[in-house]
């Protein structure tokens, strides 16, 4: 691992999704779920020099339905809005660069409503919601949630598994 690791930090709605889809991906070095802006949010220490944080962002994407306000799925609130919290311009560039190509190009059937907002305060999530897909995968939610959002990672980014 590089020892310059860099931080991304993705709101994508449950937090176990987002923790169980981004721990499996080489070159993330930790996965901590918490709360900023209002969000359930997962803070990302990645290593540039195995990850980009071009596919952190094609990850993100592509693991969560980013056209819908005050919801992903089953859950509902205003905790579970889209957003990506950047730490330099170059992370606000790439976002911004990608929301726009995704709507230019109707990737999704409603314009994609992902937020783009400058990093502020970061609370960890309490214990019990970390490392819960690991510590939980037969219970029901994560089998009827976060497994197929597993699978569906598998199938589109197998090159950046673990």
């Amino acid at each position: 691992m590089n020892n310059n690791p860099k931080t991304a930090i993705f709101a994508n709605g449950c937090f176990w999704c987002t923790e169980a889809v981004f721990s499996m991906l080489k070159g993330v070095k930790s996965v901590m779920p918490g709360y900023t802006g209002g969000l359930e949010a997962l803070k990302i220490e990645y290593d540039p020099a195995v990850i980009s944080y071009d596919d952190l962002l094609a990850v993100f994407f592509n693991t969560h339905d980013p056209t819908t306000v005050n919801r992903q799925g089953h859950d509902i609130g205003t905790e579970y809005n889209s957003a990506i919290f950047y730490f330099d311009e170059e992370q606000k560039g790439k976002a911004e660069a990608l929301i726009k190509e995704l709507n230019d190009s109707h990737a999704y059937e409603k314009p994609v409503v992902t937020s783009v907002r400058p990093s502020g305060p970061f609370n960890e999530a309490e214990e019990y919601h970390r490392n819960f897909y690991k510590n939980n995968s037969s219970a029901p939610y994560c089998a009827l949630v976060i497994a197929p959002k597993l699978e569906k990672l598998q199938e589109r980014f197998a090159k950046l598994l673990i």
